[in-house]
């Protein structure tokens, strides 16, 4: 395909998203599968495209002054992969399966755009409704933290270190320009491709097979750090999802002691069991919702590792469709979800033991405001500077720039180069 049926394609995908409320993902396969002639680095630019439109969807609206797929898809390509009008009007000229070339007034519209500057919101990539709530938490970076969130994210990798290193890992994967990651000691990087070009298949490597690293991103391993964890503890993955922080405390606990995967969504938690056979952790047991309980565990942990269900603000840089399917009733059900998590979870920590709390979120009522929730209706428990654990564990490194008087600490795109991630830390001093 040329790029005139590239954006076509695109333009179909992206009303299909729009139109139907599809997810981004399942629209991009079905059209794959609908158009079997498209190669795959034909799908990986459509894919690109449509991306690149979700992510900048409210900045590039305000700057071409059209919401429309076609004119979002056209601005992606003369603005962010910087073709230019004149790039566009070659790429449909001549090609029946490229859309109807850009209108007079739509080239002026364009052209225009590249001096635009919208403000607010807009210039952020974040939704209006959600707007005061991160312009107060974020202030004069808040822009700044939209547009970051708002780019195209890396792939992230942790070494493995029950079998290897990551100077090793660093040699195997030299191929695909992998670097040592600036904060995550066990952390590597591939950094993103501009405009059509495609990201390695690291699945497909022969160390990602055998174990010796996993997909993670660097603010996920950091608060797997950020826990405390040690060898020879006993420690509860409460939404343990599908493994991956389970994984990364597994290594850091040296295969010593023992670590309880749980999840309330027994689906969830299917992937974990051949992840944990890859990665060689031998330390954990995985307790299935439908056939075992917990109760067994009551006021026994060392550590209670709750990654909370949230609305996923942090990664929208690895899922920008979600940022616009988002709603105020999905904010207030996470919001309850968090609690009876909180709740739960608490009755497992055993006195001087510690619950960390852990969101892939950027919302404050998301994150320091569940936590002074909590203390205020639990003053058994006491909060610990995630600050201080930081120093301690990551001596040397530069500290995060969000960091609350309790010492939370949230991590940023902008302000750390990772997701958004929020980490807070409680003991239990009854």
């Amino acid at each position: 395909m040329k790029d005139g049926g590239r954006l076509q394609a695109a333009i179909e995908v992206l009303e299909e998203i729009e139109t139907r409320y599809r997810p981004v993902q399942a629209a991009l396969k079905d059209w794959g599968n609908a158009h079997r002639f498209a190669g795959s680095g034909d799908r990986t630019a459509i894919g690109n495209l449509v991306f690149d439109a979700l992510r900048h969807k409210l900045s590039l609206a305000a700057r071409v002054g059209d919401a429309s797929a076609r004119m979002l898809v056209f601005g992606v390509y003369v603005l962010s992969w910087e073709k230019g009008v004149d790039g566009l009007l070659e790429a449909v000229d001549g090609d029946r399966h490229a859309p109807p070339p850009p209108t007079g007034s739509e080239q002026e519209a364009l052209r225009l755009a590249s001096n635009a500057v919208p403000g607010g919101a807009a210039a952020a990539d974040v939704p209006e409704w959600i707007w005061p709530e991160f312009e107060n938490f974020f202030g004069e970076s808040a822009v700044a933290e939209g547009q970051a969130l708002a780019a195209r994210a890396p792939i992230d990798l942790r070494v493995n270190s029950l079998k290897s290193d990551r100077e090793k890992i660093l040699k195997r994967l030299s191929h695909v320009d992998a670097q040592a990651c600036a904060r995550s000691p066990l952390g590597l990087r591939i950094r993103p491709k501009p405009g059509a070009l495609r990201m390695p298949h690291v699945q497909a490597e022969e160390g990602y097979q055998k174990g010796w690293f996993e997909l993670q991103d660097e603010a996920s391993q950091l608060a797997a750090q950020l826990s405390g964890v040690a060898p020879g503890m006993q420690v509860l993955d409460y939404c343990a999802g599908g493994g991956g922080k389970t994984l990364a405390l597994s290594a850091l606990m040296q295969n010593k002691g023992q670590i309880y995967a749980y999840d309330a969504d027994r689906l969830r938690l299917a992937p974990i069991h051949e992840r944990l056979k890859r990665a060689g952790a031998r330390n954990v047991q995985v307790r299935d919702p439908a056939s075992s309980s917990l109760d067994d565990l009551k006021e026994e942990m060392d550590l209670v590792f709750i990654d909370a269900p949230c609305t996923g603000t942090g990664v929208w840089r690895r899922r920008p469709d979600s940022k616009w399917r988002l709603s105020e009733k999905a904010l207030e059900d996470r919001i309850e979800d968090q609690r009876n998590v909180l709740e739960r979870a608490r009755a497992y920590v055993k006195p001087g033991g510690r619950l960390v709390y852990v969101t892939c979120s950027l919302l404050n009522s998301e994150n320091a405001g569940q936590i002074s929730w909590f203390l205020e209706k639990h003053p058994e428990f006491q909060s610990v500077s995630a600050l201080d654990l930081w120093r301690d564990r990551l001596p040397g490194v530069s500290e995060p720039a969000y960091v609350s008087e309790r010492g939370d600490v949230t991590l940023s795109p902008a302000s750390t180069d990772t997701d958004g991630f929020f980490v807070a830390i409680l003991e239990c001093r009854k």
